[in-house]
């Protein structure tokens, strides 16, 4: 498993799973075992099985590049989370523009000053433009509200796992 852009919560957790061969990486951060620019992933094709992306391709140059990088790296059936942030109301279409670099116009534009796109609707048809096959699923709709509440889980967030396409 490639888990880019580490956060430490996840960190210990994926690390004592017996039977997982865990790797972190990210280009500037000191938790990442290897430092490494998602849109170049120095890895053969078909190594990984599993990628776990979370909040990352809102910040990248050429994000349809790193999503088909990461496609590269999947062996075929393998599969990746690759998770953005999302602002309601949900836009239609992405919007982006990596070459603003104004700050406050990047907050007020995208949500934060270091994005440089919004998602919308589209975002599942931005993966699957890439190769993937997409499944959408809402696993926080399936759980008891109580539980949503308890934990402060976001109402209507979408889980995106892409699929590399058996060959």
């Amino acid at each position: 498993m490639l888990h880019v852009a580490p956060e430490l919560c996840y960190i210990k957790r994926f690390e004592l799973l017996p039977k997982l061969e865990y790797l972190t990486a990210d280009i500037e951060s000191p938790l990442a075992k290897i430092k490494m620019d998602i849109h170049d992933i120095p890895f053969p094709k078909n190594t990984f099985d599993i990628i776990f992306c979370n909040h990352v391709l809102e910040h990248v140059q050429d994000d349809k590049k790193a999503m088909s990088e990461m496609l590269r790296v999947l062996k075929p059936g393998g599969w990746a989370i690759l998770q953005i942030p999302i602002f309601k109301p949900l836009i239609t279409k992405t919007i982006e523009d990596p070459t603003l670099d104004d700050p406050k116009k990047r907050a007020k534009l995208f949500g934060q000053d270091d994005h440089v796109r919004m998602y919308g609707k589209d975002y599942a048809d931005r993966i699957r433009s890439t190769g993937f096959k997409v499944m959408e699923e809402n696993f926080i709709g399936e759980l008891e509200p109580s539980l949503v509440k308890k934990y402060a889980l976001p109402e209507g967030e979408i889980i995106h796992r892409a699929i590399k396409p058996n060959q």
